[in-house]
């Protein structure tokens, strides 16, 4: 049997939360994608191939796939000793985002691919630089990861405007009730972008009505294409 696109999920092992920004690989054939902000992935699998996941904080996962049509997999947190005394400030998303830009400088050289116009001693001509970025599977690889840098800053975003903090003090849910309505509601980057707390704090009340009527309610997975496959 050839490989078939599978789809898979990624749990915290404790909390059942879904775990973004996982690194998911096909050790056997060498093909790796980054899951989305839903903790779903799809991934290229035949019977028999490792599938390794890891993410930072937590400790890698290993399976051996046995056909299944979606794989769920468990992560489980790493213990982490931190002194009483220390206090670590948490990073703006832009400062991510930045330090992302210096880290993998090279990466966002590569996926930009410049002007297709260059002009040398022999006048004006095709950028040869410009066209192997393009073509090249470095080239490639870099616009996936400057991608994923994006949306991860994004995500990032939406999580500092649209926090538990937040939602809680609004509408005065806790525990898996207050999970529930953060997944159901977790409203889009663009929104999050333009609104303001008076205009975020509406949008949570209008949205805490809707979810009074069936707070039981647990919408299914819904396993979609990562935008961020190269095309």
């Amino acid at each position: 049997m050839g490989q078939q696109k599978i789809a898979g999920l990624v749990l915290d092992k404790d909390t059942r939360q879904r775990v973004a920004k996982v690194l998911l690989i096909n050790n056997t054939s060498g093909v790796n994608v980054f899951n989305n902000a839903k903790g779903e992935f799809y991934l290229e699998m035949k019977k028999g191939d490792l599938l390794i996941a890891q993410r930072e904080e937590y400790k890698s996962d290993t399976l051996v796939y046995q056909g299944e049509q979606v794989i769920v997999i468990n992560l489980k947190k790493k213990s982490i000793y931190i002194e009483p005394v220390t206090v670590v400030a948490k990073k703006s998303p832009d400062q991510i985002l930045a330090q992302r830009r210096i880290d993998y400088s090279s990466a966002y050289k590569l996926a930009d691919p410049g002007d297709y116009f260059s002009v040398g001693p022999n006048g004006a001509g095709l950028s040869i630089n410009t066209i192997y970025n393009l073509l090249s599977k470095e080239g490639k690889n870099a616009r996936k990861l400057t991608a994923y840098f994006q949306q991860e800053y994004e995500e990032n975003v939406v999580d500092l405007k649209f926090s538990r903090a937040l939602v809680k003090s609004v509408t005065g849910l806790d525990g898996e009730f207050l999970d529930n309505f953060m997944i159901r509601y977790r409203p889009s980057y663009t929104f999050v972008q333009m609104a303001n707390t008076y205009q975020m704090t509406g949008y949570i009340l209008s949205k805490y009505e809707q979810f009074k009527i069936n707070p039981h309610y647990k919408p299914l997975p819904d396993l979609k294409k990562i935008e961020t496959d190269e095309k």
